[in-house]
């Protein structure tokens, strides 16, 4: 009985038909793989969204997006090796020798690698910025030139939000320095020279008059209304000068060079006819905490 068989599953036909079922069933296998490891993927950043709108656990929804993202990358690199492995199987079910399918695959991954090493960089300096908390987002940072707010980090590109409102798709690879704005914010100080002949105290009420009318119409640039941080007089000189200090969005200090300096300038010469741009300058600093609490 047992002869007879397995003469009955040598018969062409019957091989054929069993070679078949066998490839549907390591199909159907692997495309069922594939769905949960996708699901896995989908319930977790489900649950991880969910958390951040909750605000809960606190200190994780700044890493939320980088969490999404590694997510995506585990899930993209197991359906990879899901689907390699079952055209492995099939092949082999039709007396395709499994070494040489791997050393075939190898050369066209060397060929691929070889031909793509701009996006074999982009994934290598992504998981690099993923990993080692360079950035995270919603920082505001100034990279290969562009300053904006990091919406996303990701394996080719990481995603900026500039000033106009633009997404600027950043590659990875081109990423070499990066400075991070600690509070979204520069300080911008502007010393004002006050007038022969003027006094500090009308100096300074007219310098915040035109000072405060700047907030007012560039509200989306200087960030909170400015104040006078002090009013002193140059050590071993003759003159006396106010500072009032800006906070404004970075890399948008022209509005302050321009703009504020100009007005203070028309608006003092009323006061001396001799009174020139030179005695306005602009200084600037990222904000800072330092160790007496004074912010910079």
């Amino acid at each position: 009985m047992n002869t007879n068989l397995l003469r009955l599953s040598k018969v062409p036909g019957l091989e054929s038909e069993h070679a078949v079922n066998r490839v549907i069933t390591i199909v159907v296998l692997a495309l069922l793989v594939h769905f949960f490891v996708w699901g896995i993927k989908l319930v977790s950043e489900w649950l991880i969204r969910k958390s951040a709108a909750k605000k809960i656990p606190v200190g994780f929804v700044t890493r939320q997006p980088k969490f999404v993202t590694l997510t995506g990358l585990i899930a993209s690199a197991l359906t990879f090796a899901i689907y390699f492995a079952a055209l492995g199987l099939v092949l082999t079910e039709y007396h395709v020798d499994l070494t040489t399918y791997l050393a075939t695959a190898s050369v066209i991954g060397l060929a691929v690698g070889f031909g793509s090493q701009g996006m074999v960089q982009d994934v290598v300096t992504g998981l690099t910025l993923i990993l080692s908390d360079t950035l995270d987002v919603g920082d505001i940072i100034e990279v290969a030139g562009r300053i904006g707010r990091v919406e996303r980090v990701g394996l080719r590109f990481t995603l900026l939000n500039n000033f106009n409102n633009q997404q600027v798709y950043v590659p990875n690879r081109i990423i070499a320095d990066i400075a991070r704005y600690p509070r979204a914010q520069m300080s911008g100080y502007a010393d004002v020279e006050i007038p022969s002949g003027m006094s500090p105290d009308a100096a300074a009420e007219e310098v915040l008059r035109i000072a405060h009318g700047m907030w007012i119409q560039f509200a989306s640039i200087i960030l909170e209304e400015p104040e006078l941080v002090e009013t002193d007089a140059a050590p071993q000189a003759s003159w006396k000068y106010l500072r009032v200090r800006f906070r404004i969005w970075p890399g948008q200090g022209t509005i302050i060079e321009n703009t504020f300096r100009q007005r203070v300038v028309q608006a003092l010469k009323k006061q001396d006819p001799n009174y020139a741009d030179w005695m306005v300058t602009l200084t600037y600093r990222a904000i800072v905490r330092s160790r007496t609490g004074v912010e910079g």
